[in-house]
C-alpha cells in the first residue's frame, strides 16, 4: 500500500480482501483492512470522507499465471487471482465498466461536499480516458508516473 504510516489514525484502510502470504519471489505480503468491504458498495453515511482514494485494480489481458495479472489483478473473467498480481492487487472482471462506474459514483456518495477524490489508474491494458468516461464528475489536475509514464494520479474536487 502507499501509506506512509499504516497506523495513522486520519486513514481508514479499505479492501475487499484479507491476504496474509508469501509471493513468489519470496516476499511476504499481507492485506489486512480496517474494513473489508467492497468499493461498490461501502458501509458510510453519505458525506463522511474528507478524502477518498480510488486504486482499482486495471489489467484486461492477463489470466492466470501471469506476473502481471498476479501483480495488478486482472478485468478478464477468466483470470484466476494466483500470483502475485492478483494477490496484490485483486480482480475485477467482465463487468469492468459498470463496477468502476459503481465505484465512482460510491466514492462521491461518501465523499463530503469540497472533499478530494484521488484515484491512480495504470494504462498497460485500457486507456485513462476511457476510465475517465464511466463518471460525469471531472477531475481537477492529474500527474502521470511510473517507469513507462502509464501511471495516473487524477484529483477530483466534489462540488459544494
Amino acid at each position: 500500500m502507499f501509506y506512509f504510516d499504516k497506523n495513522d489514525p486520519h486513514v481508514l484502510f479499505q479492501d475487499i480482501r484479507e491476504v496474509k502470504t508469501t509471493l513468489c519471489d519470496g516476499r511476504k505480503f499481507e492485506v489486512k483492512p480496517d474494513v473489508q468491504a467492497d468499493f461498490t458498495s461501502m458501509p458510510y453515511p453519505d458525506n463522511h470522507f474528507r478524502m477518498v482514494v480510488f486504486d482499482p485494480p486495471h489489467l484486461l489481458r492477463n489470466v492466470g499465471k501471469s506476473k502481471m495479472a498476479d501483480m495488478y489483478g486482472s478485468l478478464n473473467e477468466k483470470a484466476q487471482p494466483t500470483g502475485y498480481q492478483h494477490i496484490k492487487y485483486g480482480a475485477l472482471y467482465s463487468d469492468w465498466r459498470d463496477m468502476l462506474r459503481r465505484g465512482f459514483a460510491e466514492c462521491f456518495r461518501v465523499l463530503m461536499p469540497g472533499g478530494f477524490l484521488i484515484f491512480k489508474w495504470n494504462e498497460t491494458d485500457i486507456r485513462v480516458s476511457e476510465v475517465l468516461k464511466l463518471t460525469d464528475q471531472k477531475p481537477i489536475f492529474g500527474h502521470i508516473s511510473g517507469k513507462r509514464a502509464n501511471t495516473h494520479w487524477i484529483c477530483f474536487m466534489k462540488g459544494i
